[in-house]
């Protein structure tokens, strides 16, 4: 029955491929990243992918800067702001969520937005006591199809449709459910009563538990194998170019760019076609990983020929397409009925919305065409005004799925009418 229930609520979903393809890797596109990647100067290494949306990819990263080293390391002025990470090994990993948005002129104005956003979000929240996700840091890469504005976000963990699976599907004890709508509305009375802003796009992939629900999926807590930088950017450091090579801010030199563009296709097709990536486990032969240990030998292999994780879910993220059950969550396998059982018993319920992608305020909006189909409320649906009641009525159909683990309204297409057009006969006999 659950196989069946995913299924259908996967064909209800306006995106159901697996990978974001290759044709938007182009001028104004995707940026091609690759394991082992470096942004920012060398202070975030890209791990695995996360997910990917019509916007933007999202990448695991490791924040060289924040991760907390040994007072003997050795520290070299090779451009990077934390102790040089191949001679010395940190004691404390930091990941975050490292979201590369698209180039073209209005992705990058839709991300400013966001970031405007996220940044007054963070500001009214210093105690991080309101159960919205924190903008960390961001910035702009250069990379051959253009200027990319990236936003680097706390790393969470799995998000509530996952958690709903682990149910398969059966919902989950109301004691749980009221915890869960604790901490939604904790945020959601922050954003509307504090900031006017409203969510508009509010649904189970949008809120993230603060960690995994199995724990030996976290990289935090599982001892995951950390990934180096590749070959091509270890040289940079190590013959002290990097200066010469603007990786956050700025152009890339000529002759860079020409290399570059004739191996972004190459790139792009290894980003979303090679599905046997490195995960939790690769090989160290083969992939250059470091395990997370402070007495392992170091391994200094490349990582530029591996190829990417996949790291793609069931559903969607967020409105603009972004895929994956959550930060954490890699779609692995979620064990027997038992072992889910036990999981679910212990899981840590507290919980962040997430993805501002579509956020804004209310005397400011930006679009009339808001919320995923499944939890757009009757306003919306009728193209009246909306205003914060709209997250609202996404929270109680959330509350609802939590419960039963079903959607509450799943619009069908049908011979003469769209899935629109059925929520519009349901907005009007409500």
């Amino acid at each position: 029955m659950g196989d069946k229930q995913e299924e259908d609520r996967s064909e209800s979903s306006d995106y159901t491929s697996e990978d974001e393809g290759t044709e938007d890797y182009r001028r104004g596109g995707y940026h091609a990243v690759r394991i082992g990647d470096t942004f920012k100067n060398g202070r975030y290494i890209v791990q695995t992918k996360l997910g990917w949306g019509h916007f933007s990819t999202v990448w695991l990263a490791w924040d060289t800067l924040n991760s907390k080293w040994p007072n003997n390391c050795i520290r070299l002025s090779l451009g990077y702001p934390a102790p040089h990470p191949f001679l010395s090994f940190p004691v404390h990993i930091r990941y975050v969520a490292l979201k590369v948005q698209k180039s073209a002129q209005h992705y990058t104005e839709a991300a400013m937005d966001e970031i405007t956003i996220l940044q007054q979000i963070a500001e009214g929240d210093p105690d991080d006591k309101k159960c919205v996700v924190k903008l960390l840091d961001h910035f702009k890469h250069s990379g051959p199809n253009g200027q990319h504005v990236c936003m680097v976000f706390e790393y969470l963990g799995d998000n509530l449709l996952t958690l709903i699976k682990y149910t398969d599907y059966h919902g989950l004890p109301l004691h749980m459910v009221k915890e869960i709508c604790f901490h939604v509305l904790e945020g959601l009375d922050y954003l509307h009563g504090q900031l006017s802003i409203i969510h508009t796009d509010l649904k189970p992939e949008n809120i993230l538990l603060l960690s995994m629900i199995d724990p030996s999926k976290d990289p935090r807590k599982s001892g995951a194998t950390l990934i180096l930088p590749s070959n091509k950017d270890k040289n940079v450091f190590e013959s002290g170019v990097g200066k010469d090579i603007k990786t956050s801010n700025g152009d890339l030199t000529k002759n860079q760019k020409k290399k570059i563009r004739r191996k972004a296709k190459q790139a792009a097709k290894g980003c979303v076609e090679k599905d046997a990536a490195v995960e939790a486990e690769p090989d160290p032969e083969t992939s250059g990983a470091l395990e997370s240990s402070p007495n392992v030998k170091l391994d200094l292999a490349s990582v530029e020929d591996q190829p990417n994780s996949s790291g793609n879910g069931d559903r969607l993220l967020d409105a603009d397409g972004k895929k994956g059950p959550g930060q954490g969550n890699q779609g692995h396998r979620r064990g027997s009925h038992s072992m889910r059982q036990k999981l679910l018993a212990s899981v840590d319920l507290k919980c962040k919305l997430v993805d501002f992608g579509n956020a804004c305020w209310t005397y400011k909006q930006f679009t009339n065409d808001i919320q995923t189909r499944q939890y757009r409320c009757p306003e919306v649906i009728l193209g009246s005004k909306y205003s914060t009641s709209a997250d609202l009525w996404s929270f109680a159909c959330i509350c609802f799925e939590l419960a039963t683990g079903d959607v509450l309204f799943d619009p069908h297409s049908g011979d003469n009418f769209d899935r629109d057009e059925e929520g519009g006969r349901n907005a009007g006999v409500i």
